[in-house]
């Protein structure tokens, strides 16, 4: 398929870059945990790295990576883990989002609380990285 630039130079930098933004997006995914960043800088990095490579390569060659059908259904799970989260500690007691009220059984609250927020991370990281690829594809009209 013909690309979306004549450019051979700006094909092979995407298609080296990206992978590499997409890395430094999962670090900083995990990274939330020690220090600043998490689940909407990793995102949108993530998404930083497809958008990349759909407008350097064109989007029909990008559409192995996410594709456009999906990052609806992405985006949804993605705020249902981080809104479930929340309503399930507050079925339990708690406050909104009060991880220590989760049902685990054989967990101390601590554990419980480390656990939670990386389950949340996820959640905020899989939302944020399609909302921001489906924006895009919705840009394009496709």
């Amino acid at each position: 398929m013909k690309s979306q630039t004549d450019s051979p130079i700006i094909e092979v930098a995407a298609r080296g870059l990206a992978p590499v933004i997409q890395l430094i997006g999962i670090y900083v995914f995990f990274h939330g945990h020690y220090g600043p960043g998490g689940g909407f800088q990793g995102g949108v990095l993530l998404a930083a790295g497809v958008l990349l490579l759909r407008m350097a390569v064109g989007f029909e060659n990008s559409q192995v990576q996410v594709p456009s059908r999906k990052t609806l259904i992405l985006c949804s799970v993605g705020a249902l883990i981080f809104a479930g989260t929340g309503l399930v500690a507050l079925l339990m007691g708690g406050n909104f989002m009060d991880y220590a009220h989760l049902p685990v059984p054989g967990m101390e609250a601590a554990d419980i609380r480390y656990y939670a927020i990386l389950f949340i991370e996820i959640g905020v990281t899989m939302a944020v990285m399609t909302a921001l690829i489906s924006i895009y594809d919705d840009l394009l009209g496709t």
